[in-house]
């Protein structure tokens, strides 16, 4: 085949809404940080769903406008979804990319679909999470992987987020034509480096300092199950939580704190920014998930210097490198990670040299492994590696380490 040459390689990236989330980061990231002399990408997103909280200030902030598909969100309807496929469809014989790259199961699929209809020589699809259940039931779970499998036929490569993502979608037979690579998360960390000032968000939500402090950073949606968290909070004696995010189980979870006789020992605060300001208040930074992708939150924490535990779930054992970095539990096991939790708080205490050992291999690895200066570099690798094979490109770069 004629190798043809092109002066940008136009992407074009599809994801379902900028919700605040990891997922958003890494879309806006790699929007942001694709070379602009050889790429011109658009960025294609939804709508959120009440209470998900936008990152569409973060893409503004970095000079991305995405376009908006008011009919393209997280949840199935037929019509909006018919409508988001036929301005798919348009949006691509009109723009011609080189690359289509989607995100997110709806985005996936239409996405992935109208790239078929319209020829685009190059289609590729990130799992952001290990998503083949717990979100759709046992048969819906079943439906969805059968889906995914018939949409890997017409998809060049699949990405996985972390080795057990990646395994995750071998297990589960998907073929695309090119196979399937890991490709970490990305993320800008050097803000998490900096001193801060440690005092402000305490006095914020009137948590007296030397109260140990947990934090869980994230939506508060029934995939983080969050009440197994509150449930080992009552077994760590005089423990404050705080509670960053906001989401559907919000209402739900503020009545079981009043249950539980955790009113003045939970705070919710919504989604906050500068994270990077609030992390030293932090004793334990926790993730309770029954699934994961690679949560972000742990790998700020990490950067940031703090002690975190988790659930062993999806990429977070690859990431806290099967407990050598972190305390790992299993989820749903309350008495599990208030016992973690705990150990956690007591080893700061009595052990404070092992503390801040453990806290710097871990930030020393989170810093190898999750910039998005590799992110980008591995990304743009993939991409050209399969443009050649379409035809299109001159070089054939190598695929780093962290795809395989």
């Amino acid at each position: 085949m004629d190798r043809k040459e092109v002066e940008k390689i136009r992407v074009m990236r599809i994801f379902s809404r900028l919700n605040i989330g990891g997922p958003s980061i890494h879309v806006v990231l790699l929007t942001e940080q694709l070379d602009p002399a050889r790429y011109e990408t658009t960025l294609v997103v939804g709508r959120e769903d009440d209470r998900e909280g936008s990152f569409d200030a973060l893409a503004r902030s970095k000079n991305i406008s995405p376009l908006t598909v008011e009919t393209l969100g997280r949840s199935i309807r037929s019509v909006d979804d018919l409508r988001s496929f036929v301005f798919l469809c348009r949006l691509m014989a009109r723009e011609r990319p080189h690359v289509v790259h989607t995100h997110t199961a709806k985005a996936g699929a239409l996405g992935r679909l109208a790239a078929l209809v319209t020829a685009v020589p190059v289609v590729v699809h990130t799992f952001h999470g290990s998503v083949f259940a717990g979100y759709f039931g046992p048969i819906g779970s079943r439906l969805y992987a059968a889906a995914e499998r018939a949409l890997a036929r017409i998809t060049d490569t699949a990405i996985g987020v972390s080795p057990a993502v990646t395994e995750e979608l071998h297990t589960h037979h998907l073929n695309p034509r090119h196979g399937i690579h890991t490709v970490p998360l990305g993320l800008e960390l050097d803000r998490f480096l900096d001193q801060h000032p440690r005092g402000d968000f305490r006095r914020r939500f009137r948590i007296p300092e030397g109260t140990p402090l947990l934090g869980c950073v994230g939506r508060l949606v029934p995939i983080k199950d969050v009440p197994t968290l509150l449930a080992a909070l009552t077994k760590v004696e005089g423990a404050h939580l705080a509670l960053i995010g906001d989401g559907s189980d919000r209402d739900q979870l503020e009545a079981r704190s009043r249950e539980l006789g955790l009113s003045d020992r939970v705070h919710f605060t919504g989604f906050l920014s500068n994270l990077e300001t609030i992390y030293p208040d932090l004793d334990v930074v926790v993730n309770s998930s029954r699934n994961e992708g690679t949560p972000v939150a742990l790998i700020e924490a990490m950067a940031a210097g703090i002690p975190v535990v988790a659930t062993a779930v999806g990429g977070t054992s690859d990431l806290l490198q099967n407990g050598n970095l972190g305390d790992l539990v299993p989820a749903g096991e309350p008495d599990a990670l208030s016992k973690a939790v705990s150990k956690t708080l007591s080893d700061a205490i009595h052990h404070p040299e092992l503390t801040r050992a453990r806290c710097a291999k871990a930030r020393e690895s989170v810093l190898a492994k999750y910039r998005s200066e590799r992110l980008v570099l591995d990304i743009e690798a993939l991409y050209r590696a399969l443009l050649l094979k379409k035809g299109i490109g001159t070089q054939a770069p190598e695929l780093s380490p962290t795809q395989t």
